[in-house]
């Protein structure tokens, strides 16, 4: 029997536990912080066992790690290098669905030249994408033709059904990460002009973007698009743009959270003694008394905009203590997040995945090809984002164990070899894109 270990068992880990253990042939070992997390993915399942687990604990983790054949790592990417370094000197095959670091493509010739295979980035975004985009440009390099424009969007959301706050938006994890990503620098390139949009300003470089079967969403630069030209092969493009999806009014809102401050991880407050009101009266140079007022003058907006609303349903001009000691206003908003947008049970979330490509091929002919997946959770099961994230990881997993993907080195999901069977066996639980070509 397969040995698979698992390191983390968040909130995305359920679908992935649950393919392995229902594989045959495979046993599942989850090891993480909090045993009790694991031991309710794996629900007495006979291929199942779990561990307690420190991945501080370098002795402890190089252990359990021997006893695998293969990882797998859902643990925060700042842990990633240390795994795979274990993963080297075992000789255990690794997979994780985070974005390859330099630190890891920098173990590739290590890893060839022992047989290993070290899968990134296969989730949804990354992941998905990359297999969704690699078939339609393949497809049209088999056919004789080049990418001359691509376009690729993604974003996670509440399902319309559900989509019941003023900010459009829910978290199913913590909201840390999305709010350090809302500081990141894009980049993009479009009729062969590179366009860089700073950090600062990402929330004013935005369009809109219908996507079929879904909406009209807003959609803003994700990272630097330019790596995939040859990530991609996509040397014959002179437009390559990757945007995250949001709904309409998300881009002004978040612009405006930016300036009045309440990503600041410096300004610390004693919210034993100051409720969100005194905070914000501090960040906008205003009283508590008339904060709401003070605060649409100093972003130079009406008391009745809709980012003012926003900050008043969240609770921001609230006089209500919150339990957190001694903390940033980062923390402060964290937490207010964490606490507001919340799917409750029976609630969907919605994932949108959509790629434009413009083809031309020989003789002057020219396409518009869309490649686009719509996919909800599970009413009182499991969410599309757990889903869409873990089970081409889960899928990868099996075929690495039963030989039938052969790679060795860093990779992430753009051969072949790896996403033509995810993207056939993701089809049979029906996930799956649609795709349509049109002339041009």
């Amino acid at each position: 029997m397969k040995q698979v270990l698992v390191l983390g068992a968040g909130l995305v880990a359920r679908p992935l536990v649950r393919y392995l253990l229902d594989s045959g042939d495979i046993h599942v070992k989850i090891a993480t912080r909090t045993v009790s997390k694991a031991e309710r993915l794996i629900a007495g399942h006979a291929n199942g066992s779990s561990e307690q687990l420190n991945v501080e604990n370098e002795d402890a983790l190089q252990k359990v790690i021997g006893q695998a054949d293969l990882v797998i790592s859902l643990l925060p990417w700042i842990h990633h290098m240390k795994v795979a370094r274990l993963c080297l000197q075992l000789n255990k095959h690794m997979v994780t669905t985070s974005y390859v670091k330099p630190e890891m493509k920098a173990l590739h010739e290590e890893a060839q030249k022992k047989g290993l295979l070290f899968l990134n980035e296969i989730g949804v975004d990354p992941g998905i994408d990359h297999m969704a985009a690699m078939r339609v440009i393949d497809g049209v390099k088999d056919n004789g033709g080049k990418i001359t424009r691509f376009r690729s969007y993604c974003g996670g959301l509440p399902a319309l059904q559900n989509n019941n706050n003023p900010l459009g938006y829910k978290f199913s994890w913590s909201p840390v990460g999305v709010m350090l990503a809302a500081n990141n620098d894009g980049r993009y390139q479009e009729d062969n002009r590179v366009i860089e949009v700073s950090g600062e300003h990402l929330f004013e470089h935005y369009w809109l973007v219908d996507v079929p079967g879904a909406g009209t969403f807003e959609a803003y630069v994700n990272r630097d698009a330019l790596i995939y030209k040859d990530l991609y092969s996509l040397q014959d493009a002179q437009t390559i743009y990757r945007g995250t999806l949001r709904n309409i009014s998300h881009c002004e809102s978040w612009n405006y959270f930016k300036t009045i401050g309440l990503l600041n991880q410096e300004m610390q407050f004693d919210f034993d003694q100051q409720t969100p009101a005194q905070v914000m009266a501090a960040l906008v140079k205003g009283q508590p008394q008339t904060v709401m007022e003070d605060t649409a003058r100093f972003l130079q907006i009406p008391v009745y905009a809709i980012a003012i609303k926003k900050l008043q349903w969240l609770g921001l001009f609230s006089d209500e203590k919150l339990p957190l000691g001694k903390a940033s206003v980062f923390d402060m908003f964290a937490h207010i997040l964490e606490n507001k947008l919340v799917y409750h049970p029976g609630e969907i979330d919605l994932l949108v995945q959509h790629h434009e490509f413009e083809a031309e091929y020989d003789g002057g002919k020219r396409e518009h090809i869309t490649s686009t997946m719509v996919d909800t959770g599970i009413p009182h099961g499991e969410s599309s984002m757990s889903r869409t994230v873990s089970l081409p990881a889960a899928i990868a997993t099996r075929l690495i164990l039963e030989g039938k993907i052969d790679l060795t080195g860093v990779w992430i999901p753009v051969h072949p070899a790896i996403y033509k069977p995810v993207l056939d066996e993701l089809e049979t639980m029906d996930i799956k894109l649609t795709e349509q070509a049109k002339p041009l």
